[in-house]
């Protein structure tokens, strides 16, 4: 296994393929992000285990993505199934993908403490209006030390799952090799996710006047909630092929 640097412009390259790839399997695809997005709301009605299996849990649905990607790339019908990809390769692996969902959730729960001690001290009165709650959000600390902090555990965890169950590297190692070839291709994730960035803007607005054309904000709240995951399910379709040109044999 091999680390490639790729230009920045390749990061258009994923976007365009992950829209390709999951436009050739679209019912499959979105069904099977769906089926992840229901799972994980019926695990948030479980109080605080809930959100401790869903954290330890999401490496391993992240591959289960990929290799559905991989499926719909080659031309077949991605089955359920593909989301339990990483319990298939026995029990060393599943104890790999375990112990990468126990660092990720880790990751997570120091980040929320961090957040909340930077934010101990602010209280929102009862009486503020919705615009004011947003402003006062926007302005926490916690809020933006919260998301900084999000993008370093993102690039350890954006290759290592693929690169544990395909490539047998050590949980830990894959960690260290994920950052790596981030930041080696730093330029074409960055343009990647402007790519992103841009079609969801551009999907929201088309959301937004559609919704005003068929009766306001009552039509729009009717179709945004399966459009959001729609548009969702075709951004995790992407991420494959930004693993399988970050790494060579």
């Amino acid at each position: 296994m091999k680390l490639r640097t790729v230009s920045a412009a390749t990061g258009l390259q994923w976007v365009r393929l992950g829209v390709r790839t999951f436009l050739k399997q679209p019912l499959a695809m979105a069904g099977l992000f769906f089926m992840f997005m229901a799972a994980v709301s019926i695990l948030a009605m479980v109080p605080f285990l809930g959100a401790a299996i869903s954290s330890l849990l999401t490496p391993a649905v992240n591959l289960g993505l990929m290799s559905a990607t991989r499926e719909a790339e080659a031309g077949r019908f991605p089955m359920p199934t593909q989301l339990f990809t990483a319990f298939r390769g026995g029990p060393d692996k599943t104890r790999g993908m375990m112990i990468l969902g126990g660092l990720y959730g880790a990751g997570l729960l120091l980040i929320l403490l961090l957040a909340s001690l930077l934010d101990s001290n602010t209280e929102l009165p009862s009486t503020m209006s919705a615009d004011e709650a947003m402003r006062a959000a926007l302005a926490s600390p916690g809020l933006w030390v919260a998301m900084l902090a999000m993008l370093p555990l993102q690039m350890l965890f954006w290759h290592a799952p693929a690169l544990m169950f395909w490539h047998n590297v050590p949980p830990v190692k894959s960690l260290f090799f994920s950052l790596m070839a981030c930041w080696a291709n730093k330029g074409a994730l960055t343009v990647f996710m402007l790519g992103w960035s841009a079609l969801f803007i551009t999907f929201s607005l088309g959301i937004s006047l559609l919704g005003a054309a068929l009766g306001g904000a009552s039509a729009m709240g009717v179709i945004l909630y399966p459009a959001v995951l729609l548009m969702a399910s075709m951004f995790f379709t992407s991420i494959w092929f930004s693993f399988r040109d970050s790494f060579s044999e």
